[in-house]
């Protein structure tokens, strides 16, 4: 039976190499786009469900004072505390976008386990006021390394800022985002107040540590409770609906994308079904011929499905094989565009079952012609 499914299946050459070209094609494009949408979802997904993140209640582009941190400390389940600002540099031109954070090292480091940083170079970091932490991907892109000065040209807080590279961290997971830079707040701060006197002693979020996951809403509702009716009001929420609250604004951009990956599925399904409809039309008078000898129905209906499947499988199964090495070239092509851009398990398992479903659907309606095929009507027919 194997045999003769194989044998059927590359009868037609051109046509064959066509449609599992078609499938590769499909398959590889769709799990592009399926890793793409898990890209724009990786800072949620890597987020700790003890951290929760502390911003204005009215837009995080108002600060809080850092006078904060003494009463967010004292809330009960509260177990660390750290502060981080975003500072929107420029590094040599606009296009060259990666985050960059004003953090307190000591204990952002401490908060942030999975960024992996050697303590030689942690405590390098922490001795030099103008050091920095970048990204084992950013260090990649730009060719950073330890020692090195880079120069961002502010956009929110305009001039020039020197840095000195002191360490590269890794990811602990692979999901991790490794393009981020981190450097001191209290060289932001105090820049600032040189600079731009009254601007000083400000933070754009207070991330928090709490005891146990299960305080998490407990301990929201006292941070916020802290704060209400003082001039600058907060809005505590889980790392993780603080990061969705960014996918959030591109969302349509994200329903736009599944919607395409899942056309593109349909494309190929019509092309397959075609396909199948063309053999089974030529190959008429041979299925009427082995009903006459006794083949039951069953029998050649499997003929047909496997025939479908093995041409659909087997472009799958080319598709998702290079769906990884081009994934990786995507990667590196956008830099630091996509901080994380792994095929996960679920999309290649998303790409089998649409490649199994193609092959499935497609063979369904010439399957049932066969079925219904009388022996006479076949013989006669004519491809």
């Amino acid at each position: 039976m194997l045999r003769l499914i194989l044998l059927n299946a590359w009868r037609h050459r051109l046509r064959s190499a066509l449609t599992v070209l078609g499938m590769v094609v499909a398959i590889l494009a769709f799990g592009l786009l399926g890793t793409v949408v898990d890209a724009w979802y990786a800072g949620a997904d890597a987020a700790s469900a003890k951290r929760l993140v502390t911003r204005s209640s009215i837009s995080l582009v108002f600060p809080l004072p850092q006078t904060y941190k003494e009463r967010i400390r004292a809330v009960d389940g509260v177990r660390a505390l750290s502060w981080a600002s975003w500072f929107g540099g420029i590094y040599k031109e606009p296009k060259n976008f990666f985050p960059q954070f004003a953090v307190d090292g000591e204990s952002y480091f401490r908060l942030y386990p999975e960024f992996v940083l050697d303590d030689a170079h942690l405590q390098g970091f922490l001795r030099d006021r103008r050091g920095c932490v970048v990204g084992r991907k950013l260090a990649e892109t730009y060719g950073f390394r330890v020692g090195d000065t880079l120069t961002l040209k502010g956009t929110i807080y305009p001039g020039n800022w020197d840095f000195v590279v002191r360490g590269i961290y890794d990811g602990a997971r692979k999901g991790t985002d490794r393009s981020q830079m981190f450097f001191h707040w209290a060289y932001l701060d105090e820049t600032i107040k040189k600079r731009m006197p009254g601007r000083g002693n400000n933070v754009g979020v207070f991330v928090v540590e709490v005891s146990s996951a299960d305080r998490v809403a407990e301990v929201s509702r006292a941070i916020d409770g802290e704060f209400a009716n003082s001039r600058a009001e907060t809005l505590t929420e889980t790392e993780k609906a603080f990061q969705l609250g960014f996918v959030a604004m591109t969302e349509a951009i994200v329903v736009a994308i599944r919607i395409v990956s899942y056309l593109v599925i349909f494309i190929i399904l019509a092309v397959m079904a075609n396909t199948m409809a063309m053999t089974v039309r030529e190959r008429t008078a041979e299925y009427a011929t082995l009903k006459a000898l006794g083949f039951r129905p069953f029998f050649v209906g499997v003929l047909i499905l496997g025939e479908s499947l093995t041409l659909s499988l087997g472009g799958g199964a080319i598709g998702i094989v290079l769906t990884f090495p081009v994934a990786h070239a995507f990667s590196v092509q956008m830099g630091t565009l996509f901080p994380v851009f792994n095929v996960s398990e679920q999309t290649v398992l998303l790409q089998l079952a649409c490649a199994s479903a193609v092959g499935v659907v497609a063979a369904l309606l010439p399957m049932r012609r066969v079925a219904r095929l009388s022996i006479v009507d076949g013989l006669r027919a004519v491809a």
